[in-house]
């Protein structure tokens, strides 16, 4: 058996080149028949594949016929994404009625969030011996791929996993949302036991706590946490639930569900989607480069110094060399992220509360110094600002959170995207969707 993997092994190696030779399609080609690579114009501007009433991106405004960039603004199902967070008082969690809002379109009122919240709490359960039987019986580092896996494994414990009626739709997506956090966190104990020899907790979830709460709880030995921590965590599970519909794992969820697929292989699928990381793992990226930034940097005070480091790492001579500072820009918003502009707050109160006012001050140090440079040195002149990414990776460094945890930790939020954007693509759309390419390929023969 090991000589036939050596074999196989020797012969893909030779035979990528192959593949090479006769897969590549080149710019000229997409220039001559008016196509867009990843369905982005020249000027990053998103071929339009649908409609949404789910959510919106605005980071341009017209005026007298002229399009300007303007302050980056997100809304979910009319409500600006900043008055929602803004609503909540300082003890009030805000995933619950942000994720019925995003589900059934309209705010709930005290009684249907009392409902809804009941239901969640109802629903954070998993079949018996699920977690030993499927979580435990294969650990992997790649926790994405064992939620993924426990995704598709739960639709052999639903007698209608099969059904696309939109209540067997809702009752899953609702289940899932539930145990989204259970599945990151039993996956992440499993593979910290089984693979790296350490203790293992696996802790109930409490059904009067909230998700961000519960999230912490689970992962917690002591199961211990501030009212801070959990709101922090809270308001950024807010901010990732969805994105405008235009995100590559959203889309992957409408393609999916217009075939008349199940809602686990939709939700499935748009795991795959977001594990990839063009998509989900940005913030890590953002981890790794500070952490390269501090081991150059001796003074996180001095701009100058500072401004040196980055000017390498744009110029592909310092970290891994691809000439990207990690956290900033983004493919839609222009002069701000709205995301960024409310986390950040967030980010300072936690950073003091943890004494991490150095570290916080670098962060701030290169998001304010690196939107300068990356304009200077890449001409941007529709705007460079920092992400979400930017800030929270370092948030859930403070949390204590797991790096293997990030990217789960984003699927538990999207998740209620998804979901929103699977009911809606199965109430309104109804046909397949199926994008057309043009076929370049040369006749060999006639």
């Amino acid at each position: 058996m090991g000589r036939y993997k050596e074999s196989i092994a020797e012969y893909v190696r030779n035979k990528k080149t192959v593949c090479k030779r006769n897969d590549v399609i080149t710019d000229e080609l997409f220039e001559k028949y008016g196509v867009n690579r990843g369905l982005r114009d020249q000027n990053g501007k998103g071929v339009l594949t649908g409609l949404t009433n789910i959510s919106k991106i605005i980071a341009f405004e017209e005026h007298d016929g002229i399009k300007k960039p303007c302050e980056g603004q997100l809304w979910y199902r009319g409500y600006s994404v900043e008055s929602l967070v803004r609503e909540l008082g300082n003890s009030e969690f805000g995933f619950e009625s942000t994720a019925y809002l995003l589900l059934f379109g309209e705010k709930p009122s005290k009684e249907e969030l009392v409902e809804f919240s009941l239901m969640l709490s109802k629903s954070r359960n998993l079949p018996t011996n699920f977690t030993r039987d499927v979580i435990m019986k294969a650990p992997s580092r790649d926790i994405m791929n064992s939620m993924t896996r426990s995704i598709l494994t739960l639709a052999s414990y639903d007698k209608r996993s099969n059904s696309v009626e939109i209540e067997d739709s809702l009752r899953q997506c609702i289940q899932l949302i539930s145990t989204m956090s259970m599945l990151a966190v039993y996956g992440y104990h499993s593979y910290n036991h089984f693979e790296k020899n350490e203790s293992m907790y696996i802790h109930r979830p409490d059904a009067s706590l909230s998700t961000a709460e519960n999230l912490l709880l689970m992962l917690r030995p002591n199961k211990k946490y501030t009212q801070l921590e959990a709101k922090v965590l809270d308001i950024a599970l807010m901010l990732h639930m969805e994105h405008g519909g235009g995100n590559n794992s959203t889309f992957t969820t409408r393609v999916v569900t217009s075939t008349g697929a199940d809602t686990y292989s939709a939700i499935a699928a748009a795991m795959s989607s977001l594990k990839g990381p063009r998509h989900g793992g940005a913030n890590i990226k953002v981890i790794e480069m500070m952490e390269d930034i501090r081991n150059h940097v001796r003074n996180y005070d001095d701009k100058e110094e500072i401004e040196n480091y980055l000017s390498l790492i744009l110029d592909k001579k310092a970290f891994d060399r691809k000439g990207l500072i990690y956290g900033m820009g983004h493919a839609v918003y222009s002069l701000s992220d709205p995301r960024e502009r409310i986390f950040k707050g967030f980010v300072e109160k936690l950073a003091v509360q943890k004494h991490l006012e150095r570290e916080m001050s670098l962060y701030f140090n290169v998001s304010e110094i690196a939107t300068k440079l990356i304009a200077e040195k890449r001409q941007i002149f529709k705007g460079v600002s920092p992400n979400v990414d930017f800030y929270s990776g370092f948030v859930y460094q403070m949390l204590g959170i797991p790096v293997e945890l990030y990217t789960p930790i984003f699927a538990v939020a999207r998740i209620v995207g998804w979901s929103a954007h699977r009911i809606e693509e199965q109430v309104s759309a109804g046909k397949i969707i199926r994008p057309a390419y043009m076929s370049v390929m040369e006749y060999r023969q006639k």
